[in-house]
């Protein structure tokens, strides 16, 4: 594997820690800006609503730019647009500030999985992009907890300073060690099968909308299933770290042998059952202590671990069918944009309605349902002599 695929690691970090710094400490974040924790939640549905509707026509825009220069664009973007979150002075200030850096991410994202691909040997791409994808099990692990536990010590808004920096880190990194990437050529025809390719868009939409129906609002299911509060939300929240580091190993070997629909079923089955265990948990299914706070974090292992086995698959795929086409990923990261803003509207909407239990009952319902309309509609595995390269 190419070194230099660690420092586009780093730019999936930088941006997967900002677009869920501040979830440890949302309920907090809520009180002090005189909003509900509900309303307060569509900071992320904001982020990931711009990120959607602009990052393919940024892709569009900058498709013949180099790699290595699109994502200096993005972490530059969002590095100012993260510092400025940490001094807006009120809750709409804010949610305009937070949808501008969904535009940072949509931007970086898929050139990095593009840059990824194409430093890596053909059969070797799927792991690449695992490796990328596995800043978000970074994210987890360190970059969110961290933002977590400083916003627990020093406010909510430090949470935005520490997303800057990681920006920042990133950015040195990118300028310093990537090389330059020069853009794919343009495919013959000029044109994206979307007829071919649609099933694997709507698999990365309803994986991202089950599970973020309940990762954004990690903190109250925390609070009632576990007990717990305040910094220590963190911990929980390294679990999908650790859930993401299994989820992205298995994921990344399935996507080099070119595994088909059984390993998407198989995936959306774990998550089910983990949205059944965070049901339980909030229901206080074991005793208070110990039992409890290990039922949530078994929960939170497995859905993260459901999703990011997913990930690699459909990434995957979708650069053998076109070729690592900018629009193409860039359309992929607004499904997944859109997949994140129906589940944390969703999970908004639970909550404000139903309560904290009522959380990870939606997400269970549009885990069946996901797996039940991908197993009419994902395709089959195409040829080995499919591949790009």
């Amino acid at each position: 594997m190419n070194p230099r695929v660690l420092v586009l690691t780093l730019v999936t970090f930088a941006f997967g820690s900002a677009a869920f710094i501040f979830a440890g400490l949302l309920e907090t974040m809520a009180a002090d800006l005189g909003v509900s924790t509900a309303v307060a939640g569509q900071l992320q549905t904001a982020y990931v609503l711009t990120s959607a509707v602009l990052g393919p026509v940024a892709a569009w825009a900058l498709g013949r730019l180099d790699r290595k220069l699109v994502v200096i664009l993005g972490l530059s973007l969002g590095l100012g647009l993260h510092i400025a979150c940490a001094s807006a002075p009120n809750f709409q200030t804010l949610l305009v500030l937070r949808a501008f850096a969904g535009l940072a991410g949509a931007m970086s994202g898929p050139a990095a999985s593009v840059a990824a691909a194409s430093l890596a040997p053909p059969e070797k791409r799927g792991s690449a992009i695992a490796m990328v994808a596995g800043g978000m099990t970074l994210a987890f692990v360190l970059g969110i907890p961290l933002g977590s536990v400083v916003g627990s010590l020093f406010g909510w808004r430090s949470t935005f300073l520490v997303a800057a920096a990681l920006s920042a880190i990133a950015l040195v990194a990118v300028l310093i060690f990537l090389p330059r990437v020069p853009p794919t050529p343009r495919r013959v025809g000029g044109s994206l099968q979307i007829t071919a390719i649609w099933p694997l868009y709507m698999t990365t939409f309803l994986t991202f909308a089950a599970n973020m129906t309940v990762n954004l609002y990690i903190a109250p299911i925390v609070r009632v299933g576990a007990g717990v509060t305040g910094a220590g939300v963190g911990a929980f929240q390294a679990m999908i770290g650790v859930g993401s580091i299994v989820g992205l190993w298995l994921g990344g070997r399935a996507a080099n042998r070119n595994v088909g629909r059984g390993w998407i079923l198989q995936g959306f089955a774990i998550q089910a059952v983990a949205m059944s265990t965070h049901f339980a948990a909030t229901h206080h299914a074991l005793p208070p202590g110990l039992p409890s706070k290990a039922l949530v974090a078994l929960a939170i292992f497995l859905a993260a671990t459901a999703l990011f086995s997913i990930t690699p698959v459909i990434q995957t795929r979708l650069i053998q069918m076109t070729g690592g086409a900018p629009v193409a990923l860039a359309l992929n990261g607004s499904v997944i944009a859109v997949g994140q803003a129906l589940g944390s509207t969703l999970g908004g909407v639970a909550l404000a309605n139903f309560g904290v239990p009522a959380i990870p009952a939606a997400a269970l319902a549009m885990s069946l349902t996901a797996g039940l309309i991908l197993t009419f509609v994902f395709p089959r595995a195409p040829p080995a002599s499919e591949t790009i390269g």
